[in-house]
């Protein structure tokens, strides 16, 4: 697995990272010691770069990779989130970037993950009550003290980055980002690239839509998240069923497997663009780490952009409530 440097950071990463929500929450059942396996099998594949969020589980995915990071901390790239707000308070926010509870949950995502500085610290959504300077400002000087070494924004519009990147220099954007979800190369990716930030892409298989292996929100577990998401309903999963067929063939064409074609062609947007496509399987690790290798010809990738256009696919990719958080 090839590293390079993380942007201007001096974070060194993986080129693709793992991302670790699913292992505790949103995609059905988890073991915790199958977890830790997969974890341990990334490490020996050469990827670094763990991401995960104290509003995953909530708290238990951050606890369980404290628990992996204990005698690996050097080894290991760390990125976590705060602003989500888990709370059974109905009263409560539910975003919340205000500079009190910016500097209280990362001293509680410190002692979770059992480490003095956390490599990579995102807001996880912003707070529209609160400006974006002072939400950075704050974390700049999480920066100044030593409890985070960069900063990052997820799921933000082009003109907040800016705003932000005004305050303090911000080291990676993440969103979603796969051949299904290219919106972001209409203005976030470019205004990244204006100003040196890295881009992280979650979800660059679809939320596993892209492999081939799911149709629909049928083939789900009951309390499976993905079964409130547009593009896994209806007439909406039917169209996007029959784009990944022909995703399929072009990978049967390349002699590789659909998740690998997805990586590769991300891979291929350029050098700044690190895919953290998340698994509870050694199998898929071990796929998705292959697909790293695979360098796409020209005509190869050339087909892929005609197959999935921006757009191409249907359905939003969060429901109605959850995209009133994105793009601000």
């Amino acid at each position: 697995m090839k590293h390079i440097a993380f942007g201007s950071t001096r974070l060194d990463v993986s080129r693709i990272g793992l991302g670790c929500m699913g292992m505790s929450e949103n995609y059905g059942p988890s073991d915790d010691a199958q977890n830790l396996e997969i974890l341990a099998r990334a490490l020996e594949l050469g990827i670094n770069f763990l991401d995960t969020a104290d509003s995953y589980g909530p708290f238990r995915n951050e606890e369980l990779l404290g628990r992996f990071l204990a005698g690996r901390r050097e080894r290991i790239v760390v990125a976590t989130k705060f602003g989500f707000v888990r709370s059974a308070d109905p009263d409560a926010p539910i975003i919340d970037n205000s500079p009190a509870y910016i500097r209280s949950a990362c001293e509680a995502s410190l002692r979770r993950l059992a480490i003095d500085a956390i490599d990579l610290y995102y807001v996880h959504r912003i707070d529209p009550s609160r400006p974006i300077e002072e939400t950075v400002g704050t974390m700049a000087d999480l920066v100044r003290e030593g409890k985070i070494r960069a900063i990052g924004l997820s799921e933000v519009s082009a003109h907040t980055l800016r705003r932000a990147a005004a305050v303090h220099p911000i080291a990676a954007v993440q969103s979603e980002y796969s051949l299904w979800a290219r919106d972001a190369e209409l203005e976030v990716l470019p205004a990244c690239r204006e100003l040196g930030v890295c881009f992280v892409a979650f979800a660059p298989l679809g939320r596993g839509f892209l492999t081939g292996a799911l149709r629909n929100a049928a083939d789900l577990a009951a309390d499976d998240y993905r079964r409130q998401l547009p593009r896994f309903q209806g007439a909406a999963a039917a169209h996007n069923a029959g784009l990944v067929r022909q995703l399929a063939a072009l990978a049967r064409e390349q002699g590789c497997s659909a998740a690998q074609l997805a990586i590769a062609w991300l891979l291929a947007q350029g050098l700044d663009v690190f895919p953290i496509p998340g698994t509870r399987r050694v199998a898929r690790l071990e796929e998705n780490a292959a697909g790293a290798d695979i360098v796409l010809g020209g005509a190869t990738r050339a087909a892929l952009d005609a197959l999935f256009p921006n757009g191409a696919a249907v359905g939003e990719r969060y429901d109605a409530d959850s995209m009133k958080l994105v793009n601000l």
